[in-house]
């Protein structure tokens, strides 16, 4: 029996990624639809029908030090409430299901250089910014609506890259591309490849699944191999420079962006396991990825 499926948030990377992966891994199995939530029209948009809402609307965190009044209340209106009165809609209309793309930024920023941090289903959400704060009343206010016939799914992704993808991931994609040196630091970070990301999705969907989930590759990335493998699928080669950690540490007191590149932030591997949603390797996801 064909699914349909709701994306809420048109025009999105994961979006889109997972209206294309469906449509065309699974030919006639899903039906899939977008609706743009920037137009105040979406409010009259018929949710009646689709066995699953994909909520993926929202506001990224690109912020860099001090955040206006105004920023902060622009994070709130769409992170937060635009998710929670969507959530409200799709109950009231008979939709089964709601997903939400949370993220693990609900558990605060990385680790300091040098040092490590794991999380686990005990760790306490503790968000850093108004931005995971966002996710974190998001999350509160969705799973207040669950009910017996409604189910609610809250997504904690780590970074999430692919080809197209923002975020970190291009940026370290063209040091790769035009350095031959890169400074060597040991560091593990959960991530998260697009390809993975949607079929698990499609899992959620399938399965028709409630909870909480934490998602991410069958394997921690270190910065710096990650940039070696970057630098190797597009033919080059690139020195990894050790004795560097000290003064990346030194940087990381005057900028969090520093931590952000080499600092550690994983999930327990333990906490991720869900059926067989990881098929792609990180090897394999930087080869897709770059591939022209």
């Amino acid at each position: 029996m064909m699914k349909r499926v709701l994306i809420t948030g048109a025009g999105s990377y994961i979006g889109t990624s997972l209206q294309k992966y469906l449509e065309e891994s699974f030919p006639g199995q899903y039906q899939t639809d977008t609706l743009d939530m920037q137009d105040p029209g979406w409010r009259k948009a018929e949710f009646a029908g689709y066995d699953s809402v994909f909520h993926v609307a929202g506001i990224a965190h690109s912020d860099r030090g001090k955040i206006s009044a105004e920023r902060k209340k622009l994070y709130y209106a769409v992170n937060t409430d635009l998710t929670i009165e969507t959530a409200r809609k799709a109950r009231a209309e008979g939709v089964k299901q709601f997903i939400f793309m949370s993220s693990a930024i609900v558990y605060g920023d990385s680790a300091p250089i040098g040092k490590d941090k794991v999380i686990t289903r005990e760790t306490p959400l503790s968000p850093a910014n108004c931005y995971g704060n966002s996710k974190v009343k998001a999350e509160k206010g969705i799973r207040s609506l669950e009910t017996d016939s409604f189910r609610v799914v809250i997504l904690r992704a780590p970074m999430i890259y692919g080809k197209g993808s923002k975020g970190n991931y291009p940026l370290l994609a063209k040091i790769a591309r035009r350095m031959k040196v890169f400074p060597y630091v040991q560091n593990k970070r959960s991530m998260l490849y697009i390809g993975n990301l949607t079929e698990f999705v499609r899992l959620m969907i399938e399965n028709e699944e409630r909870g909480i989930f934490f998602p991410q590759n069958g394997e921690y990335s270190n910065t710096s191999e990650l940039v070696r493998l970057i630098a190797r699928a597009n033919g080059k080669k690139i020195y990894l420079l050790k004795g560097f950690a000290w003064l990346l540490k030194g940087l990381g007191l005057f900028t969090d962006t520093v931590n952000k590149a080499f600092g550690s932030l994983r999930y327990a591997q333990d906490i991720s396991r869900y059926k067989d949603f990881r098929p792609i390797s990180l090897e394999e996801s930087i080869i897709q990825t770059e591939r022209s």
